[in-house]
């Protein structure tokens, strides 16, 4: 498997232990941090309530449990969030689309290439400003878990890398041809094993009168009988 120079150490893990051999990686990123933006805001003020609960009064057991608590568990689930995002990478080859996540259980989602049959990217206000948008994948056959990828950063450039694979023949892409690996099919002569064109043969055992009769000698010669 091949991946782009200068990954940090844990995409560059993630692409050594996901992609098939063969299979080279096109696009490597994890979110952009604006998703952190909502976790930082809901901890924040759980966190300095916790602080402000465990000096108000040293002495008082029940607001420094309480305090520290707070501030002990705001840590720990504002941490987790950013492992989340840290461990979590979106990831494009010639042949998938897979997205890796979870920092205690690891969980790897993908999606075949040529299953995509459009591809919407979305930009807010803020995703504009900021450099962020949303892919939304449409597939055939059920409702994928990749429909919908929010934060993803570099928007024109990722979303042109994308198309290309998805709809560009230049670019290899697995939406025009090939199986669900992105293999190329095979030309027709492989697949039949003979590429010239055979009518139906006779069937075996047929009384020759029954097929001189489907013929139109025969329905004429019984016509004049």
């Amino acid at each position: 498997m091949g991946a782009p120079e200068g990954l940090p150490a844990r995409a560059a893990k993630d692409v050594g232990k996901y992609l098939l051999d063969g299979e080279e990686a096109v696009v490597v990123t994890r979110r952009h941090w604006a998703v952190l933006v909502g976790p930082t805001a809901r901890f924040l003020p759980v966190f300095l309530v916790g602080g402000w609960l465990l000096v108000l009064d040293p002495e008082n057991r029940v607001t420094s449990t309480v305090g520290m608590l707070l501030v002990l568990g705001s840590l720990a689930l504002y941490a987790l969030r950013i492992g989340e995002w840290w461990m979590r990478h979106f990831i494009v080859s010639k042949r998938r689309v897979l997205l890796t996540s979870g920092v205690i259980v690891r969980t790897v989602t993908l999606l075949p290439l040529r299953r995509i049959t459009d591809l919407t990217w979305k930009e807010t206000l803020f995703g504009q400003l900021l450099g962020y948008g949303t892919f939304r994948f449409e597939s055939a056959g059920q409702q994928q878990a990749l429909s919908e990828i929010t934060f993803l950063p570099d928007a024109g450039s990722l979303y042109r890398q994308v198309s290309g694979l998805l709809f560009t023949s230049d670019w290899g892409g697995a939406a025009a041809s090939g199986d669900d690996e992105g293999n190329v099919d095979p030309p027709a002569e492989a697949r039949d094993g003979n590429p010239e064109r055979r009518d139906t043969e006779p069937i075996p055992g047929l009384p020759r009168g029954s097929r001189d009769a489907g013929s139109p000698g025969g329905r004429h010669g019984g016509a004049a009988g």
